[in-house]
């Protein structure tokens, strides 16, 4: 199996457990060794593990030795920093993955969001203050586009229509990709899929109205064709040239 760790912050005991496991029964480990602290490395990597620093190796490179691990049969680890899900470039190594029939799971990090946030000692969301929290990035060699966002609405399942609809009426389309996570990591999640437009109504059926996230955006679009410039072969930075 392959697997994409989020190893968190930077703290070494800031991985979750079941990544600082998987880490430590890994053949291979690939991580951005750029971001991701080396003592993660050190502590939970076993001295007998493959282990590859991504920050001067290509989309093709990187995915070549995804593929050769997979046809081992070992257990992989790509390390990325944070939460593999935030600014992580995984899009474009899971579209090879799948291109290529390869299973792989994502075991979700501590995000440098949250340190943040507990370094401040404070709360991003206070009621009455502030309910919305904006994460995002400014452009520079790599474009940021101003007209397209992700949404993940909390405590609104019971809410459904009335939130899509507001969706919907803040620009986006009836039939943007949507989805609503039901206990997600759970033993009994559930994910219902569908579009703003079709999914109070598949989530109704399903018997949901609490404890779930509603999702909206591009991102859930898996034929989306976008890469990230960090792997790519024609974009040098200061690990690359």
């Amino acid at each position: 199996m392959i697997y994409f760790i989020g190893a968190g912050p930077g703290a070494v005991d800031l991985i979750t457990v079941r990544g600082a496991k998987i880490l430590g029964d890994a053949d291979m480990i690939i991580y951005a060794g750029s971001l991701v602290n080396p003592e993660i490395i050190r502590t939970y990597a076993r001295s007998d593990c493959e282990i590859f620093d991504s920050a001067a190796m290509t989309l093709e490179e990187i995915s070549a030795k995804l593929i050769e691990a997979h046809r081992k049969n070992l257990v992989t680890v790509r390390l990325h920093s944070g939460d593999p899900a935030l600014f992580g470039a995984i899009h474009e190594q899971i579209e090879i993955l799948d291109k290529n029939k390869i299973p792989f799971e994502i075991i979700p990090g501590v995000s440098s969001l949250f340190a943040a946030s507990a370094a401040l000692k404070t709360e991003y969301t206070i009621p009455e203050a502030v309910q919305t929290l904006v994460i995002s990035r400014v452009g520079g060699r790599t474009p940021a586009p101003d007209d397209e966002f992700s949404v993940a609405l909390f405590l609104s399942a019971g809410m459904i229509e009335r939130a899509c609809k507001t969706l919907i009426l803040r620009g986006f389309s009836n039939d943007a990709p949507a989805a609503v996570v039901y206990k997600a990591s759970w033993p009994d999640e559930k994910i219902i899929r569908g579009t703003l437009a079709t999914l109070p109504e598949l989530t109704k059926e399903a018997g949901i109205n609490k404890t779930a996230l509603i999702l909206a955006g591009k991102f859930l679009d898996k034929d989306i064709k976008a890469t990230s410039k960090l792997y790519d072969k024609n974009f040098s930075h200061e690990f690359r040239k």
